[in-house]
Formats: C-alpha cells, sequence, structure tokens
C-alpha cells in the first residue's frame, strides 16, 4: 500500500475555525471542504511544512500565529484512491483578526463554530482529525 504525509493544519479565531473550499485546479478532493493542507517533502518536519502552507495557502505570516495543539500522525483511507493510505500530522493554530488571502488551491473560505462543520461535504475523516485536536 502507497502512503504519503500530509500535513493539516486549523486555525483559529476565537470560537471560530477557518476551513477552506479546494478549488478546480487542485489534483485531488475538488470542491471538497478541508484544513489547510500539504505534503510534507522528504525528510521534512511537519510543523515546518505546516507553517509553510499556511503563508502559501492563506497569506498568513509565522508571526501571527501560535501552535495550540498537535497530535500524534494519523492514518487515514479515502474511498477515492484504493490501495492508497494518508498520513495526517494535524495541528492547531491560533491567529487574531487574520487577514485571509487565498491562493490557487482553494477558492473559498469560512469561518465556522466547530458544530457547524458537519454541514460540509469535507475531504475525507477531516472531523476525525479535528476533534483529535480539541
Amino acid at each position: 500500500m502507497r502512503s504519503t504525509k500530509i500535513v493539516t493544519s486549523f486555525i483559529k479565531d476565537n470560537d471560530k475555525l477557518l476551513i477552506l473550499k479546494r478549488s478546480d485546479k487542485v489534483k485531488t478532493m475538488k470542491g471538497l471542504w478541508a484544513g489547510i493542507s500539504g505534503i510534507i517533502e522528504k525528510n521534512e518536519e511537519p510543523l515546518k511544512r505546516a507553517k509553510i502552507e499556511i503563508f502559501e495557502e492563506v497569506g498568513i505570516t509565522e508571526d501571527k500565529i501560535t501552535l495550540v495543539k498537535s497530535v500524534e500522525e494519523m492514518r487515514v483511507n479515502s474511498p477515492q484512491y484504493q490501495n492508497h493510505e494518508w498520513k495526517i500530522f494535524p495541528f492547531l493554530f491560533e491567529a487574531k483578526n487574520p487577514t485571509i488571502k487565498l491562493n490557487w488551491e482553494n477558492s473559498d473560505f469560512k469561518w465556522i463554530k466547530v458544530d457547524e462543520l458537519k454541514d460540509y461535504e469535507t475531504v475525507p475523516s477531516l472531523e476525525k482529525v479535528l476533534f483529535n485536536l480539541l
């Protein structure tokens, strides 16, 4: 079975959580809601990749975020990809009134309350990943 290492980060601002809608330009999970995610390159440290992805995807610099929590790697299977496992490295950050500047990977964003996540069509196991951080 193949596996891919991915970081998935959530940013909270008070009681709201940032979620992103994946654009039609990305290879996988088009149109689904997600956290800020990206593939970990070679032996790269997951926290470093998480901060890079946050800057690339939503334009928030490292000095504007605070790491609240990270948890152990989680293994997730996706119905879209047989014989493939995603190794997810989850992070929760906090930011105060951040300005969001989306890049091409996402087409929309929303600030939601945690219990509203169930109302969105998300990438596989997003709720599970989030609840491990809360």
